[in-house]
């Protein structure tokens, strides 16, 4: 998710040699520089802002030794720790964002969930909705939204693609070739979404347009139906939410 974010700012027209990327890793800090033309530094450098994207269990005392540093605002992307704890490791003088946005940033189009500790002022917030927000939509939310808002959103480019895979796949058990089908399902995610992105209309509505009665795409819809897609949608979410939340304790 930090790569896609990253890849993200800079398609998005921050300049690389703003950025210094915090890497230990000295094969990864290498590939990062060659990749992106971004400074790098396996220590954290004194800066202003931050944004981390760390495993979950170092996402407190990376706040801390970001505001040892001088950072005045830092945004977390590390799923499942609540902004109270990171606000908590960050001390008060630093204004601290959590945010999770989805890997639909690469090109440009991710959706962004972000909420700020309780009295972070409206410029700190505009600060980070600006800098995610070169990478796609951001809604801000509160913090007990965050665990279904990361299920729905964030994993969900993840749900899509087995989707389509599926689709795939079925296609090619059908008859259809691999060169003949693959275009048309990726042809059908890019075409369905810009629509249901530019539509006034909502996803419920239009599924009925697209849905003759007795027509082909009912006699799939039923199927769906029949074997409980939308509960299996439900307890997907459901779970995923649960984890979420339990990467944080």
């Amino acid at each position: 998710m930090g790569s896609a974010l990253l890849e993200g700012l800079i398609s998005g027209g921050l300049a690389p040699t703003d950025i210094v990327v915090v890497e230990v890793d000295p094969e990864k800090r290498g590939a990062l520089a060659a990749r992106f033309g971004v400074r790098t530094s396996d220590t954290i450098v004194p800066c202003h802002g931050a944004v981390i994207a760390v495993k979950p269990q170092a996402a407190a005392a990376v706040c801390a030794e970001l505001a040892a540093q001088g950072a005045s605002r830092i945004v977390s992307i590390a799923a499942g720790v609540t902004v109270a704890q990171l606000q908590d490791a960050a001390g008060s003088g630093v204004a601290v964002i959590r945010a999770m946005p989805n890997t639909p940033a690469l090109v440009g189009q991710g959706a962004t969930s972000l909420c700020a500790a309780e009295g972070i002022d409206a410029s700190d917030v505009d600060w980070a909705r600006r800098t995610l927000g070169a990478v796609g939509l951001v809604v801000q939310i509160t913090e007990d939204q965050m665990d279904v808002a990361t299920a729905v959103a964030g994993s969900g480019p993840g749900y899509l693609f087995l989707f389509a895979e599926a689709l795939l796949d079925a296609a090619l058990e059908q008859g259809l070739p691999r060169e003949v089908a693959e275009p048309l399902v990726r042809q059908l995610f890019k075409g369905s979404g810009a629509l249901l992105a530019s539509s006034s209309d909502d996803a419920a509505t239009l599924k009925d347009k697209v849905t003759s009665p007795n027509g082909v795409t009912f006699a799939g819809l039923q199927v769906f139906e029949e074997q409980g897609f939308r509960d299996i949608v439900r307890s997907v979410v459901r779970r995923a939410a649960e984890r979420n939340c339990e990467m944080g304790q």
